[in-house]
């Protein structure tokens, strides 16, 4: 039965989503049980698979026992990077199922069936997404992650989330486009849509202009699909108009998944050689992500509302995995999948504290959190375990993603990328210590200093509840965990790159012939 895992953890949630449907509508109350139950098993399978590639390697499985001849059959392909992703979604899902019970009612208006179907088909499209060996296939899971995102994020209280949600529509509609006449272009050229397919055609004619053409769209519509800035200027109006909970599921792992497609297409599909053996636009593309790293650290600088201030950080923390990625050396690509990883945690962490301090509220104000160490205090304390992973700190996984990215950014000479991450790190710091402040002494300052809370505000939120703490605690949790597990993670990442080519050594020290052993130096 293990042999079928890669298959069944895209099953497991898609058959929730149905019995969601076909019992929910009569029996409202099973849903949550059906979506706790569902994605607890899709953590057993997903930690299973884990387990099984690290010890083993790469596996894949062919749906229907297709294999022969390559390309014709679905192929599910599962190495170290996409077993890490994939855990990461599962541990995900399953804290915000468990977080959903007692916070639905008020985020969604009510709708718990509906919630809970879309929600498992976005899980399944997420997993399909991330498991997929079929460049075809990838944009059938991406679309279908992408409907019921829409859906879910539009069923927000507030009449701004449906235009939000709109243009979120207009604009992944149109990165779906790119990416799918890119694949068109790939199958024109190599009559194939397996990735492991066309990059053995594309290996053998590397300097294909049709090839490039492909190239192109397909990135132009990824950096489209997770916000990349410029091109991110959706997302601040989705997840801060948008239901909380709704906005904590897709948060997380939409923008990041998006990020491990890009690395699967510059890895297994095009190659390192080919990417990185030409044309120096990796450069280009460097500078483009540290422009996102600031502007974002910037924008969430001039936020007045907490939702708006943590949005605007994930189009800095695109920039992070982006500039990681294309820095073209080992140990910038090892910072920026490791970076997916822990960027999940935490921004779920802040996502769902923000949940229940915000409650209804698409406006949170910063002021509001006076006396909130206070009011709430175990809400704050997961809180800030969130906070100090964005900005870094040890022993959070933040600390170490950064230091992965730092170090690829010094091996490629990249200053520009480091100082980047620097300054970006330090406005983090002064976002969150400057919470810190206002929950602790208040906004207002008194003769002489601060004195305590000037002005109680109640939060529109409630007191934090079981499901609550336990979704939130779980989360702040694996942003340490991830952290300590830096050493075996960083190690499944780099024998996973080593199997699909990527040397350790920079481009400008490339060379064919190349064939130099990692090591694991965490």
């Amino acid at each position: 039965m293990t042999e079928h895992f890669p298959v069944f953890i895209v099953l497991i949630p898609f058959f929730g989503a149905l019995l969601c449907g076909l019992l929910g509508m009569r029996w409202p109350r099973v849903c949550p049980g059906i979506a706790l139950a569902g994605m607890g098993l899709a953590v057993v399978v997903a930690a299973a698979i884990l387990q099984r590639v690290a010890e083993v390697g790469e596996w894949s499985y062919f749906v229907g026992k297709w294999e022969q001849p390559r390309g014709i059959g679905i192929e599910l392909r599962v190495d170290g990077i996409n077993a890490l992703v994939l855990s990461a979604v599962a541990v995900v899902g399953w804290l915000v199922a468990v977080f959903s019970p007692g916070r639905l009612g008020r985020d969604e208006e009510s709708k718990p069936t509906q919630f809970y179907i879309l929600f498992l088909l976005l899980m399944t499209g997420l997993f399909g997404i991330t498991v997929t060996g079929d460049a075809f296939n990838l944009y059938v899971m991406i679309e279908i992650s992408a409907l019921t995102g829409y859906a879910l994020l539009a069923m927000g209280p507030h009449s701004r989330a449906r235009l939000a949600t709109f243009n979120y529509l207009i604009m992944g509609t149109i990165g779906a486009s790119f990416y799918l006449l890119g694949v068109g272009y790939l199958y024109l050229h190599t009559g194939m849509l397996n990735m492991a397919g066309i990059h053995t055609v594309l290996a053998a004619n590397p300097a294909s202009s049709v090839a490039l053409v492909a190239f192109t769209l397909i990135m132009v519509g990824l950096w489209l699909k997770m916000a990349l800035f410029p091109l991110g200027g959706w997302l601040p109006n989705v997840y801060t108009y948008g239901p909380p909970l709704a906005a904590a599921a897709a948060a997380p792992l939409v923008t990041k998944v998006t990020v491990y497609v890009m690395v699967r297409m510059m890895v297994t599909v095009f190659g390192w050689k080919w990417v990185f053996g030409g044309g120096g636009w990796n450069e280009a593309v460097v500078w483009l992500a540290v422009v996102a790293i600031l502007a974002g650290a910037l924008m969430a600088l001039a936020a007045k509302d907490l939702k708006r201030m943590l949005c605007c950080l994930i189009l800095s923390e695109v920039g992070y995995m982006v500039g990681g990625a294309w820095l073209a050396n080992r140990w910038g690509m090892t910072g920026a999948i490791y970076h997916i990883l822990g960027d999940a945690f935490m921004t779920l962490t802040l996502f769902l504290a923000a949940g229940v301090l915000a409650g209804r509220a698409a406006i949170f104000k910063l002021e509001r959190f006076e006396g909130m160490f206070r009011r709430q205090p175990w809400v704050m304390a997961a809180f800030a375990v969130g906070a100090l992973g964005m900005i870094g700190l040890p022993p959070t996984c933040g600390f170490f993603s950064k230091w992965f990215l730092i170090r690829g950014g010094l091996e490629a000479g990249h200053y520009g990328y480091v100082g980047a991450l620097i300054v970006s790190s330090l406005i983090n710091a002064v976002l969150f210590f400057r919470i810190f402040e206002i929950a602790v002494f208040g906004s207002k300052p008194g003769k002489h200093g601060y004195d305590g809370p000037q002005v109680v505000v109640e939060p529109d939120g409630v007191k934090a509840k079981g499901g609550d703490l336990l979704a939130l605690y779980g989360a702040a949790a694996m942003v340490v965990v991830v952290g300590l597990g830096s050493g075996w993670i960083s190690g499944v990442i780099q024998r996973a790159l080593e199997v699909n080519g990527v040397p350790l050594a920079a481009p400008a020290v490339l060379a064919p012939a190349v064939d130099e052993t990692p090591t694991n130096d965490h």
